[in-house]
């Protein structure tokens, strides 16, 4: 950051943020999105492979003389404050000086993000999609092989995964393509009935969307099973003409009699499925006549429909600041503008998508259930929101575990810093975070006597530790992913055995680690004996 800013390198606009931007004037990219990201997929078994992490050729959008005069321009007095501050800050030879100065330019870059922020719903132009994205200032604020390294980033979710920059994330809530993140709810007044409205509306909204995710998995479940009997068949209808006796076929062979046997399991499953498909398609056709009774009630109560939310995109910035903080802790780095004083990630523990999903990836493969959930007796597969801060921070969290207004089947959300010492250690962090909050979720009011949070917490105060249990629980869930998954014994014995009930390894890693050591071979032993006596 040596570059010599002078007052007049750009032209600041005093233009009302609110107004600055017409999104129904965008081009239509602007407003197309798409569709599988935000909606759940309960027949996806896994994450896709990634086969392209990097463009062949690098943009040249950092290569440009006027990065810094668009990033700033028509950003009120806020741009002209953050130019002046970094001024003083880049000059200042005095390290006390720019300990006084470092405190007001991350106080002003902040309010300067939320200034972009709430244009990320259209179109903006490339400097300011990439000062939310990465916090990246100016080009020359990093070097030539870190400037490199960005301009061949990805910019469009090609793998169609729920992973997300912070400009794609705004711009998901303030077009409401995703609900504002959970913050603490205020009051409502009686007499408020356009806010009660609202609140009946926005459960509805969950009960109508879980609905709709559950009659996709079940008519996808009746498919299944009718290709199946297609499938069989096709194996009962081979015959071979019986020996010494022209024109007749042999009789059904024990593979076909036990086919035969399946066909008919299998149509007793399609029935009782049939029956269950149209018992959510009644609930579901109720709650959009819900949504839409509420949708009216609304706006007989005054309410305006907005085609982009300002409000709910200052509400998810203020969120999103918080996470941002949570990542870093009160003892890290928490300048928020991408330098090469701060920067100094290799490749693979730089936080972009594609990285982010191959740790994902890596972690499902290990903790076969990490991203699962029961619903009704029935495991599902929901792969949480993913969102990606530009912060040094070194620790992930989860911000919810689900959609209060969908229990059922919605995405939990997480927050993973782009720069932190070891990506999959934050991103290892942020998904016991999330396992912690699901089982505590689940056993609700008795979450210190049952399952994954009972066990780990008897056992906590058993051990007499003071501090965060859930803190405790996740640096433990680290060393089950990192050190146990590999055969190297870290934890305690009782711990051991309540992780491998509760938070299975992958069939593949309990079949290497049994042969390891007679610790998990009698851990394995135990599986079984369960199977045997359907005792999970």
């Amino acid at each position: 950051m040596q570059d010599d800013f002078s007052e007049d390198y750009f032209s600041v606009s005093d233009d009302d943020p609110e107004t600055e931007t017409d999104p129904q004037n965008d081009d239509d990219d602007a407003d197309s999105e798409e569709a599988g990201d935000h909606e759940v997929d309960l027949s996806a078994e896994g994450f896709p492979e990634i086969t392209k992490r990097f463009e062949p050729i690098p943009h040249q959008f950092f290569a440009d003389a006027g990065y810094y005069k668009t990033a700033l321009s028509e950003e009120g007095d806020i741009a002209q404050r953050v130019h002046t501050i970094l001024q003083k800050y880049t000059n200042a030879k005095d390290p006390k000086d720019r300990s006084v100065f470092r405190p007001q330019l991350i106080t002003a870059f902040w309010e300067l993000l939320r200034r972009v922020a709430r244009k990320s719903s259209g179109k903006i132009p490339e400097p300011k999609k990439f000062l939310l994205r990465f916090g990246l200032l100016h080009p020359n604020f990093i070097n030539a092989e870190t400037k490199n390294f960005f301009s061949k980033l990805v910019t469009e979710n090609e793998l169609n995964q729920p992973v997300y920059y912070i400009d794609e994330w705004l711009k998901a809530v303030g077009t409401n393509t995703v609900r504002a993140s959970t913050t603490d709810e205020a009051k409502v007044a009686r007499n408020d009935n356009q806010a009660k409205f609202q609140q009946l509306l926005e459960k509805a909204k969950g009960k109508l969307d879980g609905s709709r995710t559950l009659l996709k998995a079940k008519d996808q479940e009746r498919s299944d099973m009718e290709h199946n009997i297609q499938k069989y068949l096709g194996s009962i209808l081979e015959h071979h003409p019986m020996q010494g006796f022209d024109g007749i076929n042999s009789c059904y062979s024990d593979f076909q009699k036990q086919t035969i046997s399946e066909i008919q399991e299998i149509l007793k499953n399609l029935l009782k499925s049939d029956r269950e498909l149209g018992y959510l398609l009644r609930g579901y056709r109720q709650a959009e006549d819900d949504v839409r009774t509420l949708l009216n009630k609304v706006k007989e109560a005054g309410a305006a429909e907005e085609v982009v939310d300002i409000q709910a995109i200052d509400s998810e910035f203020d969120s999103l600041r918080q996470a941002a903080k949570m990542t870093i802790g009160r003892q890290g780095n928490h300048f928020p503008i991408l330098t090469g004083e701060y920067f100094h990630c290799g490749p693979n523990d730089v936080g972009f998508r594609e990285n982010v999903i191959s740790m994902l990836a890596r972690i499902e493969s290990i903790d076969a259930e990490a991203f699962c959930r029961y619903y009704k007796n029935r495991l599902h597969r929901i792969v949480p929101y993913v969102v990606l801060l530009p912060t040094y921070g070194d620790t992930g969290i989860c911000w919810e575990p689900f959609d209060k207004h969908n229990r059922a089947t919605s995405r939990g959300r997480v927050f993973v810093p782009m720069y932190p010492k070891n990506l999959y250690i934050a991103v290892l962090s942020a998904v016991a975070d999330l396992r912690w909050q699901v089982a505590k979720e689940k056993a609700s009011f008795h979450w210190m006597e049952e399952g994954l949070t009972g066990h780990y917490y008897v056992w906590f105060t058993a051990q007499k530790l003071k501090g965060n249990i859930k803190d405790y629980f996740i640096q433990d869930y680290i060393l089950w992913m990192t050190k146990e998954a590999e055969g190297i014994q870290k934890l305690d014995k009782d711990l051991r055995g309540s992780f491998w009930r509760y938070m299975p390894f992958s069939q593949e890693v309990k079949e290497k680690l049994r042969n390891r050591s007679y610790i998990y071979q009698e851990l394995y032993q135990r599986d079984l004996n369960r199977a045997m006596s359907d005792g999970y």
